[in-house]
C-alpha cells in the first residue's frame, strides 16, 4: 500500500460517521437520490443533504442547486438555510417568517430590500444585524436606533455619513468612534469633548488643522500625539515639553526638520 493510500485512510478512518440531525445513522440504502450518489453529485460522509454537519449539507447543494427549493421546508432548520442560500428568489418569502433567526437572516440576505424591511423589528438580533449589513440609506434609521449595541454598530458602518450624525451621543464608544471616522467634518467640533479617548484620536486624525488647538489640552498623550503628527509648524510651541516622552520628541523633531528646511 503506497503512503498516499495509507494517509487516505488514516484520513477517512478519522471522519465523524454520517448521522442526521435525530442522531440515526444515514445510510444511502433509502436515500431519495440513489442517482446523485452514482453520477458522483452526493457522497456520504462528505456531501450529504441528510447528514447532521452544516459542510456536508453545503457541499451537497453546492454540487445539487436545483434541488435546494425541495428543501425549505425540511424538518432540520440546518438544511433550510443552507437551502436557502441556493434556492430560487421567489420561493423564499416564506422563509422570512421561519421560527429558526438562521433560516430569516440566510432568506433576507437573498431577497429585495423592499420585501424585507418589516423585519427590522425581528426579536432575533441575529436577523437583525444581517439586516442591517443589506440596507442603506433611510432603511437604516430604525437599526440605528435599535437597542442592541451589535446591530448599532453594524448599521452604523453600512450608514450614509449624514446619518452617523445621530450616533455622535451614542453610549457606546466603539459606535460613537465609527461616528468619528465619518461624519461630516461640520460635526467633528461637537466630539472633542467625548469621553472616550479612543473617540477622540479618530476626531484628532480628520480634524481640519486650523481646529486642532481645541485638542491641544487633551489629557491623553495619544490625542496629543496625533494633534502633533498633524498640527502646523509654527503651533508646535506647548508640545515641545509636553509630559510625556513620545510627544514631546515628536514635536522636538518635527521642529528640528523645520528649521532645517
Amino acid at each position: 500500500m503506497s503512503a498516499d493510500s495509507r494517509g487516505s485512510r488514516h484520513r477517512d478512518d478519522e471522519m465523524p460517521p454520517a448521522v442526521d440531525w435525530l442522531g440515526n445513522p444515514v445510510s444511502c440504502a433509502d436515500c431519495p437520490h440513489e442517482e446523485n450518489r452514482v453520477s458522483g453529485l452526493c457522497d456520504l460522509g462528505r456531501a450529504c443533504v441528510r447528514d447532521l454537519r452544516a459542510r456536508r449539507i453545503d457541499r451537497f447543494f453546492s454540487l445539487n442547486p436545483a434541488l435546494a427549493d425541495n428543501y425549505l421546508d425540511h424538518p432540520f432548520f440546518e438544511v433550510r438555510s443552507i437551502a436557502a442560500r441556493y434556492a430560487t428568489p421567489f420561493r423564499l418569502l416564506p422563509l422570512l417568517f421561519d421560527v429558526e433567526p438562521d433560516v430569516r437572516a440566510m432568506a433576507l440576505s437573498r431577497l429585495p430590500a423592499a420585501r424585507v424591511l418589516a423585519l427590522r423589528s425581528d426579536p432575533d438580533r441575529r436577523v437583525r444585524i444581517a439586516l442591517a449589513r443589506k440596507l442603506a440609506g433611510e432603511d437604516l434609521l430604525p437599526l440605528l436606533r435599535d437597542p442592541d449595541y451589535q446591530v448599532r454598530l453594524t448599521a452604523a458602518r453600512s450608514a450614509t455619513e449624514a446619518l452617523l450624525v445621530g450616533l455622535l451621543d451614542d453610549p457606546e464608544p466603539d459606535i460613537r468612534r465609527e461616528a468619528a471616522r465619518r461624519v461630516p467634518l461640520t460635526h467633528l467640533p461637537a466630539m472633542i469633548a467625548d469621553p472616550e479617548p479612543l473617540v477622540r484620536i479618530e476626531v484628532a486624525r480628520r480634524l481640519e488643522p486650523a481646529r486642532l488647538h481645541l485638542l491641544a489640552g487633551d489629557p491623553d498623550f495619544r490625542v496629543r500625539y496625533v494633534i502633533v503628527e498633524r498640527i502646523a509648524l509654527d503651533e508646535l510651541g506647548p508640545f515641545l515639553n509636553d509630559g510625556d516622552e513620545a510627544v514631546r520628541e515628536l514635536a522636538r523633531d518635527r521642529a528640528t526638520l523645520e528649521h532645517k528646511e
